[in-house]
């Protein structure tokens, strides 16, 4: 095996990269400048050892604690509840979120052989006993994975009347055409469905 083909069958292995894309960066990384794939590879090696999850809430970091959990401007009365952690960026990055995050670090899926017990139940568990929460987003995806982790999320805080719980819409894209949604998501749709 040659050093193309070889990165290539890494490349490939990459969420998201066919066969086409890793040959298409694969030669681009060819033609471009040395110094830059320097970088690229010392960035690539050394992110294992920089990155940790944050101790808190399970968000990737370098520092101790994350920026949400050491950000005192913060509202200390909601938490959104994800699946992964680039799912924080994501609903940070939106603007319309300012309170604290957890990462369960996945979803339930008894088939994929991930129970309550590889997710991180306990220390959610733990923050919301310590805690002044007043509200809790469950901001799973709208999968059968990710809805029966809302469903198990809700059992666990069912005596827990003080806390107001909440999932995420789900449904139609903004600019989106009734025409080419799917059932699912117009089911979704009509079910969420707002009064004006």
């Amino acid at each position: 095996m040659d050093a193309i083909e070889n990165l290539q069958n890494l490349l490939k292995r990459l969420p998201g990269m066919g066969e086409k894309s890793a040959a298409r960066l694969c030669y681009h990384l060819i033609k471009t400048d040395d110094s830059f794939n320097k970088a690229l590879g010392a960035a690539i090696s050394s992110l294992k050892e920089k990155i940790h999850p944050c101790p808190i809430c399970g968000c990737y970091t370098e520092d101790e604690i994350c920026k949400y959990c050491s950000d005192s401007d913060r509202d200390k009365t909601t938490l959104c509840i994800v699946e992964e952690a680039q799912d924080v960026l994501s609903i940070a990055s939106s603007g319309a979120y300012n309170g604290l995050f957890h990462v369960l670090g996945g979803a339930i899926n008894p088939l994929g052989g991930v129970g309550p017990e590889n997710l991180s139940f306990p220390l959610l568990m733990k923050r919301i006993e310590e805690g002044s929460f007043k509200e809790i987003i469950i901001a799973t995806n709208p999968t059968e994975e990710g809805d029966t982790t809302a469903l198990y999320i809700r059992h666990m805080l069912k005596d827990r009347n003080d806390i107001t719980l909440s999932r995420l819409a789900a449904g139609l894209p903004i600019g989106g055409d009734l025409g080419y949604a799917d059932k699912l998501t117009l089911a979704r749709s009509m079910r969420g469905r707002i009064r004006l």
